[in-house]
Order: structure tokens, then C-alpha cells, then sequence
């Protein structure tokens, strides 16, 4: 924390934030829309009418996932595209046209599969791309006089995120039904029209950092300055660490087309992911280096971007099990008992439950229990949040297993049950993600503040990685036939307490390490 506090208590929320938060709500209801029917979509569609029925909720769920992994895939290019070239304004504006694009493509190209999967590609490249300037956009509106009032707009940001969510992801399965997949797609695309409209009526009031420069002493210059470096006397561990990383990445790669064990986007995802933590961990071990030949606090940004990806990459396991309530949670409710209500036709439905919890809940929590754990004594930092939230994550995952085994035994289960895991999974989003994205910004040396929010959301794609490795891990009968032998689950329940016990071990991991971490306050100056 900086030594002086300038923040004005009296001082006001910027008014262009409006409209970031209107655009905001807008693109929300497209995305969520069309995203919480793709599963169900996809299950029944000629697109994969040549599978077997048996196959076909596997390949939907890995469609999903692939979509999913490159929504969060493309923020990098779009944080690239902000800070060197764009700025951010015209980054999510353009980039906003393309989603248009994607969303159209969907409405119009149902029964393509050519067209269809052209829309999703054009849908994660604009919903990526403009993800981590939109984040940064809101942040860059505040300075060191109304800082104060930053996480209350960030808390605001994620609520109205679940507003839009909420109202999509109860109407859009509603408009599946009973208009079909045209008018299904077609909505969100006219919802994204909007946002990008309300976006466009806010220029000129905004506060916009210009794209900066080439810069000599960008964060990959400082690591190659680092891993290069020679010291008289010492050898070079951290470029056999990049190097070892290069060798492992490319067998990834190769993995694809001589195995084809996993996909080729899973391939690609688990090759970038290999390089960056070798690469990261090569340039920690010598980043001393660079001294002398960058700025001292050109390093230091260095050294707290490598500290910041570490939290990022403990928090991919939250992300592996919280996207799967729109794959995995929804082909479990189609297997359970519906209520007889005549607005719930679907499982994918039970998705606005999620919404709306959060929208009750970050109020909740900020204005009642956060307030009373203080006056008891407790503090409640953000990365405690974070380490609660990724084991209640865990949590919800044990119930959603324990339901999955009474519908393997033939039990009728009421989809209600499923309200219990939600409400769970709900309570560890709330911590983890409206939490991580505020402390993600604040802690972001200035200059890097684009691209680390690009790498926040990176950990999303990291966590549908996770996802399409375990599924690829149990494909064959051999593996199917031992995991029943052994256990006596299902694949399906089996797997369900693998990814709750995966987000046990990464909350104590996360834990651990945050008790080491020194919090930083990386707000602009007024």
C-alpha cells in the first residue's frame, strides 16, 4: 500500500462508467445466451447427426469446451492489440463488430456445420478479444482521488454481468424450444448490436490511455535480456529451463498428429501453457540479470507479473469446475425429474439459478457478512476469499457427485436437487471472481495492466483444458472398465470427485502461497 492516502471520500463514481456498464449488461445477455443453449443445441442438431447417439453428449460437451477455451484464449490477442496498437476504446469497439459478425453467422447457419462453427470461431475472437480491455477500460476511468470507489464499480461490473445472465440464461432455452434455434441465436445477436451501440454513444467522455510504443524495456525484452544474460562464473539454469519448456512444448504439438491423444486446440492450449510456465519459471530463477540493462522498476514489474501468474495458475482448477454447470451440470438435469411448470422446458434453465445468486449474494456480502467478520476480528483479504472460494467449488462438485450416483442407480432424482451444488459453486464464484478480477487489475504494474488482465482470462481457457484432458483420459473401454472395477462409480460420478478433489488440493496450494504474497497498490496516479 502506497504510504499516503489521496482518495476524497466525497469523490463520485466517473458518470462515463454508464455506459460501460450498459454495454456490459448488453453483451452479457448475447454471450450467456447463446452459450447456455450451445450444449443442449448441439446434443439434438443435425451438426452431429453422423455420431452415435451414446456419442454425441461427449462431443457436444467437447465442442463446448473448445468454444469456451477459445473465448479465453483470445483476450491475448486482443491486450496485444490495445497496448501496442488499438488503445482500448477502439480495440472493444472493433472488435465488438466481429462478435456482431459471429452472432449472425449462428442465427443464420443452424444446419451448416461450415457456418455454425465460422460463428463460433468469430464469436470467441470478439467476445475475447474485447474481455480483458472492457475489465481495464472500467479501471482506467479511476485515478488515486477516486480508487476507493473502483471495487465498488468492479462489484457492480460482475453483478451487472449476472444480470444479463440471468434473464438469458432463463428466456434463451425458452426461445429454443419454442421458436427454434434461429430466433434461440438470433436474440443474443440483436442484444450485442445493442451493447455495441451503447458503447459508441459514450466516446468522448471516456478517460483513454493511448496504445503505447514499441517499449525497450517491454516485460519480453526484460525476460529475454534475463534468460540471456551471462554471469561470470555461474551458468545459465533459467535458458535450460525456456529450452526444456520449448523441447515439451513442441511434443505436445506433436502429440496431435502422431497420437491424436487429445484435440488439436487442446494440443495447442497445453503446448502454450507448458512454454509459459517454463519460460516463467527460467526467467524467476535469473531475472537478477536484467539489471543494468532495463530500469530497475522495469524488473520489478517483471518479477510481480511472474507472482501474479502463479495465483492465476492456482485458480485454473476453480475455472475447470465452474464452467462445466453449462456442459456437465446440464447433461446431468437432463437426466433428472423436471417440475411440472409450464415456463421450465429445460435443464439448461437451472443456469439462471446461478445469476441469480450472485446478484443477491455480492450485496449480501458486502454490505452484511464481510462488514461482520471485521467486527469479530476476522480479516477478509482478497486472497482468502480466493483460497474459500476455489474449496467450496470442491464442495459443490461432492454433492453433484453424490447426485450423479443415485441417478447411476436408477434412482428418479428431482432436478430441485440440483439448487444445493449451485448455490455452493455460486457462494466460491463470488470469491473467486469478482474478487480476482479487481485484485488482478490492482496489483498489475501499469504499463502491463492489458495483457495481465488478457493472462486473468487465460486461466479460464487453462480450466476447459483441464476439462478435455480428464474427458480424453477415460475415452478408451480399458479405462472405463478399471475406473467401475476399482470403484464401483461411473465414469461420470468417478469423474465428478476427481475435479472436486482437484479443487481441494489447488484452495490448500493457493493458501499456502498466498501467505507469502505481498500485496501492492498499482492504481494510477491522479
Amino acid at each position: 500500500m502506497t504510504s499516503t492516502d489521496l482518495s476524497a471520500p466525497a469523490a463520485r463514481v466517473p458518470r462515463q462508467i454508464s455506459f460501460i456498464i450498459g454495454n456490459e449488461a448488453c453483451e452479457r445477455f448475447s454471450f450467456y445466451g447463446m452459450r447456455n443453449i450451445l450444449t443442449q443445441y448441439l446434443v439434438s442438431s443435425v451438426l452431429l447427426s453422423t455420431l452415435a447417439v451414446a456419442d454425441r453428449e461427449g462431443a457436444a460437451k467437447e465442442i463446448f469446451h473448445v468454444f469456451v477455451m477459445g473465448v479465453y484464449f483470445f483476450p491475448l490477442l486482443g491486450g496485444w492489440l490495445s497496448d501496442r496498437y488499438l488503445g482500448k476504446y477502439r480495440t472493444i469497439f472493433w472488435l465488438s463488430l466481429v462478435y456482431c459478425a459471429g452472432n449472425a453467422a449462428l442465427a443464420l447457419f443452424v444446419d451448416s456445420r461450415l457456418g455454425f462453427y465460422a460463428g463460433l470461431v468469430l464469436i470467441s475472437l470478439g467476445s475475447g478479444g474485447i474481455k480483458p480491455c472492457v475489465s481495464a477500460f472500467v479501471g482506467e476511468q479511476f485515478d488515486q482521488t477516486n480508487k476507493h470507489r473502483a471495487k465498488t464499480v468492479f462489484d457492480a461490473f460482475y453483478w451487472i454481468i449476472n444480470f444479463g445472465s440471468f434473464f438469458a440464461s432463463l428466456l434463451i432455452p425458452l426461445a429454443l424450444e419454442k421458436y427454434g434455434p434461429r430466433v434461440a441465436f438470433g436474440i443474443p445477436g440483436v442484444l450485442m448490436l445493442v451493447a455495441t451501440l451503447v458503447f459508441w454513444l459514450g466516446r468522448g467522455r471516456y478517460v483513454v490511455e493511448p496504445p503505447r510504443p514499441a517499449d525497450p524495456h517491454s516485460f519480453a525484452r526484460v525476460c529475454r535480456s534475463a534468460l540471456t544474460a551471462s554471469k561470470p562464473g555461474a551458468a545459465r539454469p533459467g535458458l535450460w529451463l525456456f529450452w526444456l519448456g520449448v523441447v515439451l512444448a513442441t511434443l505436445a504439438v506433436a502429440s496431435i498428429v502422431l497420437v491424436e491423444a487429445i484435440s488439436a486446440v487442446a494440443g495447442l492450449c497445453l503446448a502454450l501453457v507448458i512454454f509459459l510456465g517454463f519460460a516463467g519459471l527460467g526467467t524467476a530463477t535469473q531475472l537478477d540479470r536484467a539489471r543494468g540493462r532495463h530500469p530497475d522498476a522495469d524488473v520489478d514489474g517483471v518479477r510481480a507479473v511472474l507472482r501474479l501468474l502463479i495465483i492465476f495458475a492456482l485458480v485454473t482448477p476453480f475455472f475447470s469446475l465452474f464452467d462445466q454447470k453449462a456442459s456437465t451440470w446440464v447433461l446431468q438435469g437432463r437426466s433428472m425429474t423436471l417440475p411440472g411448470y409450464s415456463w421450465f422446458k429445460s435443464a439448461s434453465q437451472m443456469q439462471a439459478l446461478n445469476p441469480a445468486l450472485v446478484m443477491v449474494l455480492i450485496p449480501f456480502n458486502t454490505a452484511v457478512l464481510f462488514p461482520l467478520l471485521g467486527r469479530l476480528g476476522l480479516k477478509v483479504t482478497a486472497l482468502r476469499k480466493m483460497t474459500l472460494g476455489i474449496a467450496l467449488a470442491g464442495v459443490s462438485w461432492v454433492i453433484v457427485a453424490q447426485l450423479q450416483r443415485q441417478l447411476d442407480a436408477g434412482a428418479s432424482v428431482p432436478i430441485a436437487w440440483q439448487v444445493l451444488p449451485y448455490t455452493v459453486l455460486t457462494l466460491g464464484e463470488v470469491l473467486v471472481s469478482a474478487t480476482g478480477l479487481e485484485f488482478a487489475y490492482s496489483q498489475a504494474p501499469l504499463k502491463l495492466k492489458g495483457v495481465l488482465m488478457s493472462f486473468w482470462s487465460l486461466s479460464v481457457t487453462v480450466g476447459s483444458l483441464w476439462v478435455l484432458l480428464a474427458n480424453a483420459s477415460v475415452k478408451s473401454e480399458a479405462a472405463t472398465r478399471l475406473i467401475t472395477a476399482r470403484t464401483g462409480l461411473s465414469v461420470t460420478a468417478f469423474q465428478m470427485y476427481f475435479f472436486a478433489l482437484f479443487a481441494f488440493a489447488a484452495a490448500a496450494a493457493f493458501g499456502a502461497y498466498a501467505l507469502k504474497y505481498v500485496v501492492v497498490d498499482n492504481y494510477r496516479r491522479a
